[in-house]
């Protein structure tokens, strides 16, 4: 599973990076009298190279709302704060050194060192919570930046312009997918990251060079392959989420007004994704050019 951590995290939109160049994959589905807007988003970008892919902007002035995994608009930074903590944190009986083992937590020590975070603040953590954090901080030292990402940037723009806000699930469900992995599953997840690190800036290259074509296919090939021999992660992660907020898209086009909806790109391809569920319902998406 080496190399797979962050190639998919970037795309599942938990983390990532993305390019002014690119030409974002958008999708437009016809309702009944509106249009809705998809777009794969990946939530990290260099502030020098932040500007929104043309296709990304247009469906985005075209739509009255904006529809997000979580509604970023309403997210008070201390309920995220005690969200994360509630869903992250290990019970005071035990510890990621107990959990992890030995040969497990040196790595992650050493990971965390290299990082600049002392391996003792990690110690009440999940191990998903740990594995998000080293990822998230290897993202940093890279030079990505969340208030440059695209839900970000959206976001500023429709308070500004009034737009409304919404999301397809709270941070506490976000959060709550992690927290219902199996002990096993976890440690797992943070193996790949662990064995994933050094490979960051390769593994994003790889994916972005799809994602700047909108190349559907080859973001699925990428993507999904390494998620073959670990169908638990992607299941929960991916797939029953999609489950989760079809019903909400599809509602949504029912509606008058035109909305974009912005979800991680891993979201949308392959097995599952949400454009194979929307076709699979008589909604077939139109990529927009």
């Amino acid at each position: 599973m080496a190399g797979s951590a962050c190639r998919w995290l970037l795309a599942l939109g938990l983390l990532g990076c993305l390019s002014a160049e690119a030409a974002a994959p958008v999708w437009a589905i016809r309702g009944a009298h509106n249009t809705l807007y998809l777009a794969g988003s990946i939530h990290l970008l260099p502030e020098a190279d932040a500007a929104l892919p043309p296709a990304l902007a247009r469906a985005y002035a075209d739509s009255a709302c904006l529809v997000m995994e979580i509604d970023l608009g309403k997210l008070a930074p201390a309920e995220a704060l005690d969200t994360l903590m509630q869903h992250g944190g290990l019970p005071d009986t035990t510890s990621l050194r107990e959990i992890a083992g030995a040969p497990r937590y040196a790595r992650t020590s050493a990971a965390a060192a290299a990082l600049g975070l002392p391996a003792a603040s990690l110690d009440h953590e999940a191990p998903w919570m740990v594995a998000l954090q080293l990822t998230e901080l290897e993202y940093a030292r890279l030079g990505f930046d969340p208030e440059q990402g695209v839900e970000q940037q959206l976001l500023r723009r429709a308070l500004a312009d009034h737009k409304s806000t919404a999301g397809l699930e709270s941070l506490a469900d976000e959060m709550g997918v992690f927290e219902a992995l199996t002990p096993a599953t976890q440690l797992r997840f943070l193996d790949m990251v662990l064995d994933d690190l050094d490979d960051t800036g390769d593994e994003t290259r790889a994916v972005l060079a799809a994602w700047r074509r909108g190349d559907a296919a080859r973001l699925a090939a990428l993507l999904t392959a390494e998620y073959r021999s670990f169908p638990a992660l992607y299941d929960a992660l991916v797939m029953d989420r999609n489950r989760s907020w079809l019903p909400q898209i599809e509602q949504l086009l029912k509606g008058e007004e035109n909305c974009l909806v912005v979800v991680g790109a891993l979201h949308l391809v392959g097995k599952g994704g949400l454009l194979e569920l929307l076709r699979r319902d008589g909604h077939p998406p139109v990529q927009l050019e």
